[in-house]
């Protein structure tokens, strides 16, 4: 072999020792024979792709489970939060407790059908934060509290997000739940106002929200073989089937 033809094999494989350091490989010493140093960057650029597909699909996900900004009107009655606007031809009244699991696959499998109808004024929501589960944690009153900071986080404007949150966060049963500094963190990452952190240490809605808990269990409309639990869904006055994963077009439709 030539001298020229020595030099030209020994400036390829410089380059492509640099390549391998700039990928964070360091070559050994003595370089890569030709085949190792082929195989060598076509695996740099396989776990390149990898890296970046796995990336790419990731944010998309994170992208997906956004789903739609709500852009409708919050307020709340004692402790009946009203979401969407008051002349909205149909009315859903959605029963929920924090710890409840189903709760949180309502809120998964819905929350993006409710804000789209909510943004478009084709219904409203009436949420009753109740505390069926208030003794499923250690110590018991993590149904209270978190109902406690949702009421505080209509007043801080967030209350879309924040509901959202609540469920993304959801503890388990039996676990101590979030504690007041989480729940308060929770609500200033999303922009709450320092009174918010106040508002959710005070706890000042529990009894209030106590006895709308007890109120709702004693509504037959909302009990099925007089029992009630959560979720328990109503449009327009009646419960509906959550069995029926159209109870919402449906709803929307009439």
């Amino acid at each position: 072999m030539g001298g020229a033809d020595r030099r030209e094999r020994q400036r390829r494989q410089e380059a492509a020792q640099a390549r391998l350091r700039a990928a964070g490989i360091t070559p050994k010493r003595g370089g890569l024979s030709g085949n190792a140093l082929v195989l060598t960057i076509v695996a740099v650029v396989v776990i390149a792709a990898i890296v970046i597909g796995v990336t790419i699909t990731l944010k998309n996900r994170s992208a997906a489970a956004a789903g739609p900004a709500a852009t409708y009107p919050v307020s709340r009655s004692g402790v009946v939060v009203a979401a969407g606007q008051a002349s909205a031809p149909v009315t859903v009244d959605v029963y929920e407790d924090y710890l409840c699991p189903y709760c949180e696959r309502l809120e998964t499998t819905y929350k993006d059908q409710i804000t789209t109808a909510l943004n478009a004024g084709q219904i409203k929501v009436n949420y009753h934060a109740v505390t069926i589960l208030d003794t499923r944690t250690t110590p018991a009153g993590y149904s209270t509290r978190a109902a406690n900071a949702a009421l505080c986080a209509v007043d801080a404007t967030i209350w879309p997000q924040y509901h959202a949150a609540l469920y993304a966060a959801q503890p388990a049963e039996g676990s101590a739940g979030l504690t007041n500094d989480q729940l308060t963190k929770t609500g200033t990452d999303l922009g709450a106002p320092a009174s918010f952190g106040q508002c959710v240490a005070a706890n000042g809605n529990a009894a209030a929200i106590t006895a709308a808990t007890k109120a709702a269990e004693q509504t037959p409309a909302l009990q099925t073989d007089g029992s009630f639990g959560t979720p328990t869904v109503t449009v327009n006055g009646t419960k509906v089937d959550l069995n029926n994963s159209n109870w919402l077009q449906g709803a929307i439709k009439k």
